[in-house]
């Protein structure tokens, strides 16, 4: 009987089967993308699309096209050279008329005065005044109220305005604007910021990541081999710092460091200073500040690492001759290699992005690259702007972050 059911079997056509195993495989599939569905939803909302956002953005402004729709038709057939024509001028003149009507002179003003600062009221009140212009020769009327209408940039100004993408927030972010006639030049001394900021913002990065590791490794490396009792007691300190909110621990920074403050009153106590010490509001303090709230964040990778790597691999090299330095370097540091660059890489990235305390205990030559996105978003309400300086520190951010793999694959595999 069992045989003729073996053979049976063994006769039975193979494509059921695999229809059979293929539409499990596919319901699994299916279960599988539905559990994870409420997660992609939520980073897609809260992750993807912002940042969409902010790149799109960057690029992005129809303010001109929208508000002044005749002018921009007309400067269509504009070669750019010379000034327009009087019929570019009479739509000019009648987008002012609606502008001012509608109250969206300002906003034309303040578009232009991004590029041409200094304009604004002049745009306002050429609005106001064209309000009551008769049928006539608009060119030179146009010019005799502000002769912000008679230069050959902003004509060019207004020819880019013609397209609702522009590159200017980009250029600016890295301190290049559009000359009088339209090419691509560095920006004047007292406009050309934005490189130093950045400059700054990676110098400050690089320092708060090499200070948590000088601090870090050490620590992680006590916790690691000191029995489980006393470890565990010593990581509740470390990650203590954690359940207390950032702005908490930067003011507390302040009240250490202030002219009257505790450190001060102590170096003075101990006559090492007779005078109190400048530490805060100035790049000092800013690092010593970051460093105390980034260290549990390059610590905690180093030292579940740590834990992973046996005593017995150094203790090896001990028995064979090995010195405790050399044991310790070339055996059991490389195999604390992944933790050390995920520990880094997570600071470094978390430092670039920070501004609650750069802007508290920093002095005006401390401030990153957040400050100036917070002050375009919060307060000139420039969102081109701010989304073009956060792009270029986005976008410098994952060009670190790719390097920083390509180098760690390169040791993986020379390690393995």
């Amino acid at each position: 009987m069992a045989t003729t059911t073996t053979l049976a079997f063994n006769e039975a056509p193979e494509r059921p089967l695999r229809s059979i195993l293929r539409k499990s495989q596919r319901r699994q599939k299916i279960r599988a993308f539905i559990l994870v569905m409420p997660l992609l939803l939520f980073i897609v909302i809260t992750f993807a699309f912002p940042i969409g956002r902010m790149l799109f953005a960057s690029v992005h402004d129809d303010t001109l096209l929208s508000l002044m729709p005749r002018t921009m038709t007309a400067l269509n057939g504009w070669d750019g050279m010379g000034l327009p024509g009087e019929a570019v001028y009479a739509s000019l003149a009648a987008d002012l008329k609606e502008s001012w009507s509608e109250r969206t002179a300002a906003a034309i003003g303040t578009r232009i005065n991004y590029e041409l600062p200094g304009t604004q009221n002049q745009v306002t009140s050429s609005a106001r005044k064209a309000s009551a212009l008769l049928v006539g020769q608009y060119k030179e009327a146009l010019i005799e109220i502000s002769p912000l209408w008679g230069r050959h940039e902003l004509w060019n100004l207004l020819k880019r305005g013609t397209s609702k993408y522009t590159t200017f927030y980009l250029l600016r972010s890295i301190d290049h604007q559009f000359s009088s006639d339209g090419r691509i030049v560095a920006s004047p001394p007292e406009r050309a910021i934005y490189i130093d900021v950045f400059l700054r913002t990676l110098g400050i990065s690089v320092v708060v990541t090499a200070a948590t590791l000088a601090l870090g490794f050490p620590l992680a490396y006590l916790l690691a081999t000191l029995p489980q009792k006393t470890s565990s007691l010593l990581m509740i300190l470390v990650i203590l710092p954690f359940w207390t909110s950032v702005l908490a621990r930067t003011l507390a920074w302040v009240i250490l460091f202030q002219r009257h403050g505790i450190v001060n009153e102590l170096l003075m106590a101990l006559n090492l200073t007779t005078t109190p010490a400048e530490l805060i509001f100035n790049r000092f303090g800013t690092i010593v500040a970051m460093t105390h709230i980034q260290l549990p964040v390059t610590l905690l990778p180093i030292y579940s690492v740590m834990k992973t790597i046996s005593p017995s691999y150094v203790r090896a090299a001990r028995s064979l001759g090995a010195g405790p330095f050399y044991a310790f370097w070339k055996i059991y540091f490389p195999q604390t290699a992944a933790g050390v660059g995920a520990g880094c890489l997570l600071t470094f990235i978390l430092s670039l992005g920070y501004y609650i305390t750069p802007a508290l205990v920093g002095g005006p030559k401390d401030q990153m690259i957040a400050y100036f996105v917070a002050h375009y978003t919060n307060e000139e309400l420039n969102w081109g702007m701010a989304s073009a300086l956060g792009s270029i520190l986005l976008i410098a951010t994952l060009l670190l972050y790719f390097v920083f793999n390509k180098f760690a694959g390169v040791e993986r595999i020379k390690m393995g």
